[in-house]
């Protein structure tokens, strides 16, 4: 299974940005989606996850800023950014657990999206 991401960039302290992310291939079932984040010099976090069932749940930092959110019909998981400080900063991977060939289970990384807050 591959996913794709998008929707990195530069934003402004502040702004908002939305990032995509879609898997793809033989996928007969999506557990839980959720978007890590690595910034320079310090260790990958969980950002933000969401179950099948539409549960969610938040680090501390992007509470009541982030929205994670997901179209089941097109594998695709979002991550809506408002409020963005320069903390923010770092490159964005999701990661998507399901089931796929061969009735396996999979757990896939996507290929890491930039990005930067600054003015």
């Amino acid at each position: 299974v591959q996913l794709q991401a998008s929707g990195g960039g530069l934003v402004q302290p502040g702004g908002s940005l939305r990032l995509s992310c879609a898997a793809s291939g033989i996928i007969y079932s999506i557990n839980a989606m959720g978007w890590y984040r690595q910034a320079p010099g310090k260790q990958r976090e969980l950002v933000a996850s969401i179950t099948r069932g539409g549960n969610t749940d938040y680090t501390d930092s992007v509470k009541g800023r982030f929205t994670i959110s997901r179209d089941n019909d097109k594998n695709t998981v979002y991550l809506q950014m408002s409020s963005l400080v320069p903390e923010d900063t770092a490159v964005y991977y999701c990661n998507v657990d399901g089931v796929g060939r061969g009735f396996r289970r999979f757990d896939s990384w996507g290929q890491g999206t930039q990005l930067t807050v600054s003015s």
